[in-house]
């Protein structure tokens, strides 16, 4: 056999074995969250209590899923994307609460710490993580700083061999539970000023003079086994855990933030096919008028847009696994990883809504799946960029786009930035849009061009072999849905709030 071709083998079979390693890790992940979830500790009964009970994280963590985003130097798996996105989906079928844990390890700390971590602090770090069961967080949010996070007030100076790192952090997953955190600071002047440049540094909760204090933990609705509260920081952290970023601090975060934004499908696929199956489980079993739930027109409606949710969601998935990668610069593609933010965070809420809808009243309990779903699905049309912000700043980028192209067909420009979409809605499509828009358009124009990405993308899908069916009444569900928001972009609506309403409004008043 040729040499070259004896190699090929060599590394055909290394990747065979590779992805067998990982296939068994997640098949005995799986198999360890059945057991917590419906098993042993039945923790799914319990869904009000805060955290996660110490015996249950070890169980969950007792086939070390974070071993996959660790590079294979450092003993881990190698730091692949795709396969971090199929455990969070595992894990989010079982738990939407237990996937961020996952996410927020992985995407926020790990990943991030891989990339720009100095090589003489990360074999102590992901020692902690493969042996130790560790976790990482990131704390960027601040009582006063969210959306406008590049404001931010915390703060560090050099001071012998150390930076010192002072301020106030709120909102980062994890309070108090992660053994290791990214902190995001602005380096203060000797004239006391904050540079606009942001750098990241890693902090460990167990080494001397890195403790961060909790000073409030936050009552939040839903992912209750995840702790939140405000954090007050005052550490020196060693010169060797300060990340290097490759151009700038922002740049580096952009990076960061949109890596993490390209893993929402994980998360979202995993939550949005267990929401199916229990809808299609419930309908199917349910009496209505002496035929099936299922039967009925509008639930077949709505079965029909769960289902198409789930097939946007899994085109996000490929088109994840294929570049958000830790060696591609992410800085750039705000606009791809908003919209698959955006509309992936949408969707689970529509899904978990539309749940609820059908189970009906029984719903409603705190410990019902349809219930607890909407309110732990929530919060994700939030953080990491509320999706209103996300919507304007997506279409922003699209109409400097067309500006630049000096083009003012919104069909035209699509033809060359959607090539599967634009044909299947020219007839929606062919008007001119031309900046400024205020602001509440923008918003709706951003999530038109969200919802023709999604098109292109499940489009893009069926090409690779997914299931004819799906990618058929996905696309007819989405040119629905995007007729419909451009509807509302072209309807004139300039309204303002009243804001002395209580005048002259009280209907009793005018009651005969």
């Amino acid at each position: 056999m040729p040499l070259h071709q004896q190699s090929k083998t060599n590394q055909n079979t290394v990747s065979q074995t590779e992805e067998k390693s990982i296939r068994h890790l997640l098949e005995d992940f799986k198999a360890s969250m059945k057991r917590a979830f419906h098993e042993e500790d039945k923790i799914d009964q319990f869904c009000s209590t805060r955290g996660l009970p110490p015996a249950v994280l070890k169980e969950l963590m007792s086939e070390n899923p974070l071993a996959l985003c660790i590079p294979k130097e450092y003993g881990g798996f190698g730091g692949s994307v795709r396969d971090n996105i199929a455990f969070v989906s595992a894990a989010s079928y079982e738990s939407l609460a237990l996937s961020l844990t996952l996410g927020i390890n992985n995407a926020l700390f790990i990943q991030p710490v891989s990339k720009y971590g100095q090589e003489s602090a990360k074999p102590k770090v992901f020692n902690q993580f493969l042996n130790h069961s560790c976790m990482g967080g990131l704390m960027i949010t601040e009582p006063d700083f969210g959306s406008d996070a590049l404001n931010m007030h915390t703060s560090f100076i050099e001071k012998d061999g150390f930076f010192h790192i002072r301020g106030k952090k709120h909102w980062a997953g994890l309070t108090g539970m992660a053994d290791f955190w990214l902190l995001t600071a602005r380096k203060k002047t000797d004239s006391g000023s904050l540079m606009r440049d942001i750098d990241m540094f890693i902090c460990d909760e167990n080494a001397p003079q890195q403790k961060i204090v909790v000073e409030e933990y936050f009552e939040n609705l839903g992912l209750y086994q995840i702790p939140y509260g405000r954090n007050h920081i005052d550490v020196l952290i060693p010169e060797e855990q300060k990340l290097i970023a490759r151009t700038n601090g922002i740049q580096m975060l952009l990076d960061l933030l949109h890596r993490s934004r390209f893993q929402f499908p994980g998360m979202g696929l995993g939550f949005i096919k267990r929401i199916l199956d229990e809808a299609i489980t419930h309908t199917k079993s349910r009496l209505v008028g002496n035929k099936q739930l299922f039967d009925y027109d509008q639930v077949q409606h709505r079965l029909t847009r769960l289902q198409a949710n789930f097939t946007i969601c899994s085109a996000f998935c490929l088109k994840s696994g294929e570049i958000a990668g830790i060696e591609n610069d992410l800085s750039a593609l705000g606009l791809e990883a908003n919209i698959t933010k955006s509309v992936t965070s949408d969707m689970m809420q529509e899904s978990a809504q539309s749940l609820l809808q059908l189970v009906g009243a029984k719903g409603y309990k705190l410990n019902h799946i349809a219930g607890r779903s909407v309110v732990d699905s929530r919060p994700f049309q939030i953080f990491e960029g509320s999706n209103d912000i996300l919507y304007h700043q997506i279409a922003d980028s699209v109409l400097k786009l067309m500006k630049t192209a000096k083009e003012k067909s919104v069909y035209q420009f699509l033809k060359g930035f959607t090539t599967r979409a634009a044909d299947r809605i020219k007839d929606l499509v062919s008007f001119d849009v031309e900046a400024p828009l205020v602001q509440r358009k923008l918003v709706e124009f951003g999530q038109v061009i969200s919802r023709i990405v999604s098109m292109d993308l499940v489009l893009y899908l069926g090409e690779s072999g997914f299931r004819k069916d799906l990618i058929d009444n996905t696309v007819i569900v989405l040119k629905q849905e995007i007729s419909t928001l451009l509807n509302t972009f072209h309807f004139a609506n300039s309204t303002q709030v009243v804001v002395d309403y209580d005048e002259n409004s009280f209907w009793l008043d005018f009651s005969v």
